[in-house]
């Protein structure tokens, strides 16, 4: 039998995995000396095994007996003892925090008798009697199954009964009437009386907990943040302390740094005379924490030096949860605190310019997502007018869509491709679909450690906490602001998580600052910290990585960003974006080409258009190489729809006359070039050897380009990749008219013109026969779009339409291959390419083109495979210097076991 529980005495913050982080985060407090109270944690371990077998392990309760007795023995209390009871608390605690994702039960130890013996023992009636309706409230919905709203629905009755705004208002005498009937509500709805016994309830609550794992709320959670479902949950089992006692006792959450900002100073929110979950429900407004100071200039004085002592501790933003019970302060929790984009970047700076942390760690507790995050568009405030309602700052960024009032609505309107704003008067567990779902979340309570607050900046999402001004009407799906706006359900707003200002209709955008930074390198107003620390961390990375980022690019506009951006060449140039627009009857001439003059023809049309293209990115990119793919998708992707044409031509002939000749000619073209599946059809390298000249012509556009910036005194390297090779055979012959052209064109100029020749690997064979393709190629780039899509069988376009959502709902992808990529099998194919590549040409140069090239997580791979470089949008070309970077150290910590170079 394992041990399945410790007392907080015995454990550690490095036993998370087993004691999850609140149960080592709260040994670890008691290490350190600071103020917890007494308790012990059921571990991970116990947890699984009972979701395994639907029983407890054997032995768990004789070793929660023992570790009670232990907590009894110090309070000098026995839990639930008649006259003076012992009460705890039941709380989930995962390896990795899940804020309200999954169950607590407070209050135990509570019953018809031990109520009274509490209430004489503090002295407060009031207090004895609400503490008890919180336990029976949250024992009833958490452990015996009944709908919470059936509670929410009584209180609201007494209270409109009563003719009192909130709970707090409510008697003695009240909250006792409200015990009796919430205990019928639940023998009602659950069929079963409340339990009398503490041990019950105590036995009863920790399973509970364990099952909360299962939740569909935890569930959820766990998919978004790419949580493992295997890890289990362990609980705290703690004795209660109480806030709720009067004006000398009080909760609180607070922060070492602002966690939406990063600046330094104590931060956080406080409600006298209340609970912990009163603060973080945000159904009373808090006070900034520094009122503290004024109400208990003591407890404030102890609670700064114990958050220094936890941030030296743990060298980062540590959050904190405190109670106040009649002066005497405790810490109930800590752990390094979430915080947004902005915040992440600047504390990593200051922790390494405070010599906390090493500069090499700084860059590891950033990463390239919460970078992308910062380049996302602002609000240009200059043209929003005055704003609706103003309320707390608690994520920053900028968000519009249609307002709405429920979490089932947001999710609805969601999935029809509709953008929304969750509007509530504040957010619960329950919420966190719809907050999953919206571009912004709005309340009217709660401060910037409220649920809403915590959850959305652990998401990245806009939220705005605290608009005191909004009343928000739920039943009437609107809300009002004070000066009588009414905004009903549908109604666009903009929320700016920057500033707290929500404004009515769509506010316009602007670039970030870390945008224009980028740009240009400017920087300005409050934002300037954060922009600093990105440069800073950016450099580093750049130092540190060993993987090239380069760009996809068809303009040379695009070029030139992405080289303003830090990329450092083009590693995908697509020749077939070229051909859009007015180019398109060019190519169709090509098609319908009769013969070999008159395809020509065409095709000395399309030179010196290509030839202008690449002539303007070889100049963006001067000295830079310059990967230009030939010509890849299907020719039909440049004719008009078969059905379309087909109805022009009917329709004339059933009105007795004759089809435009054109249109004639298209629709024999088409049809002769009709495919199943095009994208498994005549394109890439198929189409090069099939359509004369074609080839010749782009290789042609290419080395003019490069005798014109040569002549011009540039330092042009383009490079020639042939798509879609599968077997050597195609690209020797493809490769053996390339060099014919670019001999052609360096003795015609006497420009000696060398590109360098390699192909796209996106087929599982080529990745097969790397060894081979090799011999023919002088570089590989993995086209991982299309080598994701031949791998699994899968057309992009169509599944992730289809079923990509029920997929990742029973966890056969933690994510899309097409978003990360897919190691077990794409990932093999590229390993094996790489290896197999490199054994038969040691110095194939290898990189990748597909988006994947940008994606952080993917960036890791592509650095342990040996790959010489990534290659993404010019907007993703910072993430994937910093991630390269991350890399690089990730790598050098593990010893460099992974890099296969």
């Amino acid at each position: 039998m394992g041990r399945y529980v410790y007392d907080f005495s015995e454990g550690r913050r490095d036993m998370a995995a087993l004691l999850g982080g609140k149960g080592a985060n709260l040994a670890e407090m008691t290490r350190l000396g600071l103020p917890v109270p007494p308790g012990f944690t059921l571990t991970t371990e116990a947890c699984r095994a009972y979701l395994d077998t639907g029983s407890e392990p054997a032995g768990l309760w004789s070793a929660v007996s023992a570790h009670l007795s232990a907590v009894e023995s110090a309070a000098g209390r026995l839990l639930g003892q008649a006259d003076d009871p012992l009460l705890l608390s039941v709380r989930s605690g995962a390896r990795f925090s899940m804020p309200g994702m999954m169950e607590t039960i407070l209050d135990i130890g509570l019953n018809d008798d031990s109520v009274l013996g509490l209430a004489k023992a503090s002295g407060n009636e009031r207090f004895a009697w609400d503490s008890y309706r919180r336990l029976v409230q949250m024992f009833g919905s958490t452990v015996m199954g009944v709908d919470a709203g059936c509670f929410e629905g009584a209180l609201a009755e007494l209270k409109e009964a009563r003719g009192v705004p909130d709970d707090v208002r409510l008697t003695a005498d009240d909250l006792a009437e409200l015990v009796e009937t919430f205990k019928e509500l639940v023998h009602r709805e659950s069929g079963e009386y409340f339990p009398q016994s503490p041990a019950e309830q105590l036995r009863r609550s920790v399973l509970a907990v364990f099952q909360s794992w299962n939740g569909e709320r935890a569930r959820l959670y766990r998919r978004r943040e790419h949580i493992a479902d295997d890890l289990g949950t362990a609980v705290t089992v703690q004795r209660m302390v109480f806030g709720n006692l009067g004006p000398d006792s009080g909760s609180g959450v607070a922060f070492t740094r602002d966690p939406a900002t990063g600046r330094p100073g104590l931060y956080g929110d406080y409600l006298p005379d209340a609970q912990g979950e009163d603060v973080v429900a945000g159904i009373r407004n808090t006070v900034p924490l520094t009122e503290l100071e004024r109400l208990d200039p003591e407890s404030h004085a102890r609670l700064s030096a114990h958050l220094r002592t936890l941030e030296r501790h743990y060298r980062d933003l540590c959050d904190i949860e405190f109670t106040i019970e009649r002066g005497t302060l405790w810490m109930l929790q800590t752990r390094v605190g979430k915080r947004t984009a902005e915040a992440a970047f600047a504390i990593a700076a200051q922790l390494a310019d405070e010599g906390l942390i090493a500069p090499d760690e700084a860059l590891a507790r950033v990463s390239g997502e919460q970078l992308a995050r910062l380049m996302f568009p602002r609000f240009d405030t200059s043209h929003a007018g005055e704003p609706l309602v103003r309320g707390l700052p608690a994520s920053p960024g900028a968000a519009a869509g249609a307002a709405v009032f429920d979490s089932a609505e947001a999710v609805r309107r969601a999935k029809a491709g509709e953008k929304v704003v969750l509007v509530r008067q504040e957010t619960t567990p329950d919420d966190l679909p719809g907050m999953i779902a919206a571009q912004a979340v709005l309340t009217s309570r709660g401060g910037k450690t409220s649920h809403a607050a915590v959850v959305a900046r652990g998401m990245g999402k806009v939220c705005v906490c605290g608009a005191e001004g909004l009343a928000v009407d739920i039943g009437e799906r609107r809300f009002t602001a004070a000066d009588g706006t009414v905004v009903q359900e549908g109604r666009i707003v903009s929320v700016d998580g920057s500033t707290g200002a929500v404004y009515s209709g769509t506010v316009p955008l602007t670039d970030s600052a870390v945008i224009r930074f980028l740009e240009d390198g400017s920087a300005d107003g409050a934002a300037t910290g954060a922009v600093a620390a990105v440069a800073r961390l950016l450099a580093r990375a750049d130092a540190a990585r060993r993987l090239e980022v380069r760009a996809n690019a068809d303009t040379p506009e695009d070029a030139a960003r992405a080289r303003r951006f830090g990329a450092q060449g083009v590693g995908l140039c697509r020749t077939e974006h070229m051909f859009l627009g007015e180019r398109r009857t060019l190519v169709e001439a090509m098609i319908l080409a009769r013969d070999e003059t008159e395809r020509e023809a065409a095709l000395s049309a399309l030179l010196p258009l290509q030839r202008e293209d690449f002539t303007g990115i070889l100049e963006a990119m001067d000295g830079l190489p310059v990967t230009i793919r030939l010509i890849d998708p299907p020719l039909h992707e440049f004719l008009p729809d078969r059905t379309d044409l087909a109805v022009r031509v009917a329709a004339a002939r059933a009105q007795g006359a004759e089809p435009a000749a054109h249109d004639a000619e298209l629709l024999d073209a088409v049809n002769r070039m009709h495919e199943e599946n095009p994208m498994l059809g005549l394109r890439g390298v198929r189409l090069g050897l099939v359509v004369p000249g074609l080839v010749a012509m782009q290789v042609r556009a290419v080395a003019e380009a490069v005798v014109r910036r040569t002549r011009a005194g540039g330092s042009p390297r383009a490079e020639i990749m042939v798509p879609l090779v599968g077997a050597v055979e195609e690209l020797r012959i493809e490769r053996a008219e390339v060099e014919r052209v670019l001999a052609e064109v360096s003795q015609e100029s006497g420009v000696p013109v060398h590109c360098p020749v390699g192909t796209m690997i996106e087929l599982p064979r080529a990745a097969l026969t790397a060894g081979r393709i090799a011999e023919e190629a002088e570089f590989f780039s993995f086209g991982t779009n299309d080598l994701t899509q031949t791998t699994w069988g899968f057309s992009r376009d169509d599944v992730e339409a289809a079923f990509f959502s029920a997929y990742l709902d029973k966890g056969i992808f933690s994510a899309s291959p097409f978003e990360t990529l897919d190691r077990d099998g794409v990932g093999r194919l590229v390993r094996i390419a790489v290896d197999e590549g490199r054994a038969a040409r040691p110095d194939l140069k290898i990189g990748v083109c597909g988006e994947h090239g940008g994606d952080p997580a993917s960036v890791h791979f592509f650095h342990a495979a040996g790959l010489d470089y990534v290659s993404c949008s010019p907007f993703r070309v910072p993430v994937a210097r910093l991630e390269a970077g991350r890399a690089a150290l990730e790598a050098t910590d593990e010893g460099g076991g992974s890099d296969s170079r």
